[in-house]
């Protein structure tokens, strides 16, 4: 069995879902790529489906090339990679023997041979039953994807927070994340399905949508009870959903917030990178100080006798407070913000803060919430 491929196009789309590929993967056979060629009944060509799996996510790809037979084969991913990054664009054969599963990539001036493994190891391709399809622009996923993904948890005992909740009903669909510390609620208008449901997608799926996703492109989503699958051009991905139950974050958003700031992102995010330097290290606490249209922020390290404060200008006209907050968090928050303009809208010093874009765009509502740290000088 042999195909033709272009050097440049087979390492494009297999760099695309490269990233599914563990480093020590539990199944010796997941280091690899499936290949399987398909060739027409007019034996014209064929077309090239590469799968790779860690079983809990899945992503295929499919390449037209030069081929008169069907078969297929797996191929380790690494070694594949290097040798096709290292190669100039050119046409590259690939022979393949079904018995032995020895492969071997002729170039024009080379010849490289690997040992391939029994394709019928590989895990099969996960069904998704379509209980429910959306379509979407690529655009409006990757912005959803950029606005929640990275306040996400690392928790593995709380697994529900570790991916993003969805949900999608005839007038809205939203995506909230959050590690306990920031809650971040992303609501698009203009996205919307016949039926309602709830689902929460993992981080490492999402992360690799945001990695190889396409600039406006039509994105299907497909959703069953355990899979989701996002379909775009010519490449899948399909995950298993976290059964979990995700935190009740409606209640976790205070509703009467009467103190007010509205200052520039850039100005806002600035400062904060600057203050934090002389911050605490392992609680990177920094002190906010409001009095009327005007903002300090200072943070000191006790154990280090360094402290820093910046008087800002901002448009506030609320009681005067102190609050503090992580200013790491706070940072990463605001750095995922585009407006220019936002406003932070607070209750109380022990109460959650409330970053919102003052200049939104058009079906699109974002509320990102930063839990305060308690500074000394409370009673």
């Amino acid at each position: 069995m042999k195909f033709i491929v272009s050097s440049s196009v087979l390492l494009k789309n297999l760099q695309h879902i490269n990233g599914v590929v563990a480093t020590n993967p539990i199944v010796p056979i997941l280091e690899n790529f499936l290949f399987r060629i398909e060739v027409g009944p007019d034996l014209s060509g064929g077309t090239l489906t590469v799968t790779a799996s860690d079983l809990q996510t899945t992503m295929t790809t499919q390449i037209p090339v030069e081929a008169s037979e069907s078969g297929s084969i797996a191929i380790p991913a690494k070694l594949l990679l290097d040798t096709l990054r290292s190669l100039p664009e050119q046409p590259v054969t690939v022979n393949i023997d079904t018995e032995t599963f020895g492969t071997e990539i002729l170039t024009d001036n080379g010849r490289y041979k690997l040992s391939g493994e029994n394709p019928i190891d590989f895990p099969k391709l996960p069904t998704v039953n379509k209980n429910m399809s959306v379509d979407m622009s690529s655009d409006i996923l990757l912005s959803a994807i950029n606005n929640t993904v990275f306040a996400t948890s690392t928790d593995d005992l709380r697994p529900a927070m570790t991916g993003v909740l969805l949900q999608l009903n005839d007038d809205n669909a939203t995506f909230v994340a959050t590690d306990g510390h920031r809650l971040i609620r992303y609501r698009r208008t203009d996205l919307n399905a016949s039926a309602s449901t709830s689902i929460i997608i993992p981080r490492k799926a999402l992360q690799l949508l945001k990695a190889s996703l396409p600039e406006n492109v039509p994105v299907t989503a497909e959703f069953s009870q355990a899979n989701a699958s996002f379909t775009f051009g010519p490449t899948q991905l399909i995950c298993r959903l976290i059964d979990e139950r995700f935190p009740d974050y409606e209640n976790a958003i205070p509703t009467n917030n009467p103190n007010v700031m509205t200052i520039g992102r850039t100005d806002l995010l600035n400062s904060l990178k600057r203050i934090m330097i002389y911050a605490n290290r392992t609680t990177h606490q920094i002190r906010l100080s409001l009095k009327t249209n005007s903002l300090t922020i200072s943070a000191e390290d006790l154990d280090y006798s360094n402290e820093a404060n910046e008087k800002l200008l901002c448009d506030y006209d609320g009681d005067a407070m102190e609050i503090g907050f992580n200013a790491k968090l706070m940072a990463e928050v605001l750095s995922n913000l585009s407006a220019k303009m936002i406003s932070l809208e607070m209750s109380a010093p022990n109460r959650a803060g409330l970053l919102i874009p003052a200049d939104k765009e058009e079906n699109e509502d974002i509320l990102m919430l930063v839990m305060p740290v308690m500074l000394n000088t409370y009673a």
